[in-house]
């Protein structure tokens, strides 16, 4: 019943989008193009190092998502991925009308309607992969999607309708952090430096809150280094709350965290996550699936390690690759 339900909303979706074009002329499926697919190995470039950090070739499509988040997509923009193949894009949509910081409620219904378009036609594309049903040319469109991706292709297929995401771009919003951050660069290399610390630290505001000196999230985070109440009484110069709100003593509370995160987990990619996922739930993490950081962001399913905490190192390389060469990036 489940499945015909899919089927009609589809079809609804389908006959009246008007972002997504959809061919309805159907092709015989041929097995052996589908599961003939690129070998995955070959399409990871090797790891790198860069200064203090390491980049993992396999976490590269999720840089290169980031990247283009902050400096290719526009905040009228919104892209509907998979959450776990970042670089399966399945459309770059744009919000029509007049696009503000945040959307409005009628915004927010288009972009969950494309959502629930893509999540209908992937739905019936696995049903078409297991039973060997016939496709559309829209059908072949998504396939090579995932086989530009470079895997398997039934690997990806199947549960793509339960990894459907949507992800506004932040170009602007990025571009007005690039430019306050020019006023505490220096100040922040030096509270990283003199801490012991790789100075390139100093750009994890970009993620955090775009360096919003009065930043607040909906977890009670405040200010533009995103301190809790209990981080900042542990961390904070004499353990004052009232400090998250300054950017410079918020720098030095976020030393003081990192350079203990870093003693306790041993690596800088699980000591940035903790920064999102704390201490505790990385230590869980590697007690759970081992110290290779790859492994963790691919299979360890802990309590709240979820799209944010996976991707928070991703963010951060991809933020730093920006602000260290912003020419490089944004025309």
């Amino acid at each position: 019943m489940q499945i015909w339900l899919l089927l009609a909303i589809a079809l609804v979706l389908n006959a009246c989008s008007s972002t997504t074009p959809t061919l309805n002329e159907t092709m015989e499926y041929r097995p052996a193009p589908l599961h003939q697919t690129a070998p995955a190995q070959s399409y990871y470039r090797p790891s790198t190092q860069s200064g203090a950090f390491q980049k993992p070739g396999e976490l590269e499509p999720a840089v290169d998502f980031w990247r283009k988040t902050y400096t290719e997509w526009r905040r009228s923009q919104v892209a509907i991925h998979d959450d776990r193949y970042l670089d399966v894009v399945y459309e770059v949509m744009v919000v029509s009308g007049y696009v503000a910081e945040s959307l409005t409620s009628e915004q927010k219904e288009m972009v969950k309607q494309r959502r629930d378009y893509w999540k209908a036609q992937l739905f019936m594309l696995e049903s078409k992969l297991r039973f060997h049903s016939p496709l559309t040319a829209n059908d072949r469109q998504v396939i090579a999607k995932f086989e530009r991706s470079g895997r398997n292709v039934n690997s990806v297929a199947y549960g793509a309708s339960e990894r459907v995401r949507s992800q506004r771009g932040t170009r602007e919003r990025f571009m007005n952090g690039l430019e306050i951050s020019r006023r505490y660069d220096g100040k922040f290399r030096k509270i990283f430096r003199e801490a012991g610390l790789p100075e390139d630290l100093a750009y994890l505001p970009h993620v955090e809150s775009s360096f919003q000196p009065s930043a607040k999230s909906s977890a009670g985070a405040i200010g533009m280094w995103q301190f809790t109440k209990g981080a900042a009484k542990t961390f904070m110069p004499g353990g004052r709350v009232d400090l998250c709100l300054d950017p410079y003593a918020s720098a030095v509370g976020a030393a003081r965290y990192l350079r203990y995160a870093y003693s306790k987990l041993g690596d800088w990619p699980a000591a940035i996550t903790s920064y999102n996922h704390g201490v505790g739930g990385m230590k869980r993490a590697q007690r759970q699936v081992g110290h290779d950081f790859v492994r963790i962001v691919k299979t360890y399913d802990g309590p709240a390690f979820g799209f944010a905490s996976r991707n928070y190192y991703a963010q951060f390389l991809a933020a730093r690759e920006i602000a260290s060469n912003p020419r490089q990036y944004i025309q």
